[in-house]
């Protein structure tokens, strides 16, 4: 039997348009950019960039959209389940507070909007999915974000982890993408990054590609 090559993995990308208080959302840049600077600098064997799309940054309204950007990763390959490898999706959003980038470690249950989302919903103390009871309901990711954290430190990059993606729109869209992919057998990692007045936008573009390879090394 001829040896096996190197587990096919698949990250898909999204990123958000503007919203309340942020004209220009960086994760809109990053996501319509991507796919064009990773042609250029390229990727480690094994490893592909899916899908990069821009999310309304909505809640409730949106999320028809959100879902059916999460199906489009869903492939129908008869009995044979591994010949798709394995499916990532990496969602990135902007903390115009922070200075540093942030990979978000859960996602909590709870919808509770500081201002109205760009569709005019504003939950107040809302579970995310009703059927999963609490507000205070976590899901965590299954991607090592201590082995992420630590190579992106070693590559300079001045990152966090955290346990608080916040209660906004972020959070919303972990929450259901980390019980998509508890159901689908994929994974699902939130990562907040500042905006390009805090941290340059060539600066950030080499952050995610070297995030991407961080996350295909521990997968």
């Amino acid at each position: 039997m001829g040896s096996e090559g190197p587990k096919a993995i698949t990250i898909h990308v999204t990123g958000f348009k503007k919203f309340l208080g942020v004209s220009e959302n960086p994760t809109e840049k990053i996501a319509n950019n991507l796919k064009s600077y990773v042609e250029k600098r390229g990727l480690p064997s094994g490893l592909s960039l899916g899908c990069c799309t821009v999310l309304e940054t909505a809640g409730e309204g949106a999320k028809s959209q959100l879902y059916q950007v999460l199906e489009s990763s869903v492939v129908v390959s008869g009995d044979n389940k591994n010949t798709i490898g394995t499916v990532v999706w990496l969602h990135l959003g902007v903390n115009s507070g922070s200075t540093k980038f942030a990979i978000e470690r859960q996602a909590v249950n709870e919808a509770h909007f500081r201002c109205p989302d760009q569709l005019g919903w504003q939950p107040q103390r809302l579970p995310i999915v009703v059927e999963d009871g609490s507000i205070l309901k976590a899901k965590e990711t299954s991607c090592s974000t201590e082995s992420i954290f630590k190579s992106l430190k070693s590559k300079g990059f001045d990152v966090v982890q955290s346990d608080d993606a916040g209660r906004f729109v972020c959070n919303y869209v972990y929450y259901h993408s980390l019980r998509f992919a508890e159901e689908k057998g994929h994974k699902s990692l939130f990562v907040h990054v500042p905006l390009f007045s805090k941290i340059d936008e060539d600066t950030q573009m080499q952050f995610v590609v070297s995030l991407l390879e961080a996350i295909a090394a521990t997968c």
